[in-house]
């Protein structure tokens, strides 16, 4: 058994988060000693570095908490598997459909500069300006202002 100063040591959490993760009931079980002085063994840093890596992978709290709860009927079987698994392929999916996002913002930056390039190659637009900076009625922003 160890402390808590430890289990943060071990894991890189802080006291207060590994507290948080009991109150919210993701590490159930957690024994005190006479002084109420919380106690930790292997099965609970196991579970605590279960919460780090499915944290990682962009599970929410909530998420970790409902397959906890699966776990706390029926232990490690198919049911935590399966819904563990139906977890991962939606955050994959929302994953890809990021990177897709990220793809195409990518591209549009690339062909905004390579506008930026050929406007500031020709040099100040009328007015003297920079590129780009004229109002909708084609003045430069902020002239013929008071």
């Amino acid at each position: 058994m160890i402390g808590i100063r430890e289990v943060c040591e071990r894991t890189g959490l802080s006291p207060r988060t590994v507290r948080y993760y009991e109150e919210l009931g993701l590490l159930p079980g957690v024994r005190r000693k006479a002084a109420g002085r919380r106690v930790y063994g292997e099965e609970e840093l196991e579970r605590l570095h279960f919460i780090q890596r499915l944290k990682a992978m962009g599970l929410t709290l909530a998420e970790i908490g409902d397959l906890n709860a699966v776990y706390g009927i029926a232990g490690s079987t198919q049911a935590m598997l399966g819904r563990l698994d139906e977890l991962l392929a939606r955050h994959l999916g929302e994953l890809d459909a990021r990177i897709q996002e990220l793809k195409t913002l990518r591209e549009e930056i690339g062909k905004y500069r390579e506008h930026i390039a050929t406007r500031v190659d020709t040099g100040p637009t009328r007015g003297g300006g920079a590129a780009g900076c004229e109002g909708r009625d084609g003045r430069a922003r902020g002239e013929g202002r008071e």
